[in-house]
């Protein structure tokens, strides 16, 4: 008789909660392939989007992430979005967005910062904004101290940003 081994007895095969301990656990709303929204998304928890809307999508704190299966016809506020599947509409981040390489978006974007895998489809402007400091301390803001720079040494760190 087959017996698994010790380490995968104690772990649930059912189990839909991610194998790593690691760290707090992560609230998050998911949205099935079956599922069809039309209207407005507001939440104060990470989503997951396996399904399809149409309105527009409002979790400016937390994580956006459209699945393969995902379809998306709507304008998105979030900190942070992950686009494998299908995004038609604009793109506000706080953080970054991250297109998959079999993810497509049709939009315009704006961004901290932003990242294109090969195969992936973007259609729309791009807009990569400074990071905002949230303290005020000694160090001076970067508009501040590109400004007192050569424009020699402006061209290739905006080089390194844009897509």
């Amino acid at each position: 008789m087959l017996q698994a081994p010790e380490h995968q007895k104690s772990q649930n095969p059912t189990s839909f909660a991610p194998l790593s301990g690691a760290g707090s656990p992560v609230e998050q709303a998911t949205i099935g392939r079956s599922l069809v929204i039309k209207g407005e998304v507001t939440g104060a928890e990470s989503l997951y989007i396996d399904g399809l809307i149409e309105g527009s999508i409002n979790v400016a704190d937390h994580r956006v992430t459209i699945g393969r299966n995902g379809s998306v016809t709507a304008n998105i506020i979030a900190r942070e979005v992950v686009i494998m599947g299908k995004v038609k509409g604009n793109i506000q981040c706080s953080d970054r967005l991250d297109i998959r390489g079999e993810g497509s978006l049709t939009g315009d974007v704006a961004t901290q910062r932003i990242s294109v895998e090969d195969g992936a489809i973007l259609k729309g402007s791009v807009q990569v904004r400074a990071a905002e400091t949230k303290q005020n301390n000694a160090q001076p803001k970067p508009g501040h101290t590109e400004a007192q720079k050569p424009a020699v040494t402006e061209q290739p760190k905006a080089a390194t940003v844009g897509v």
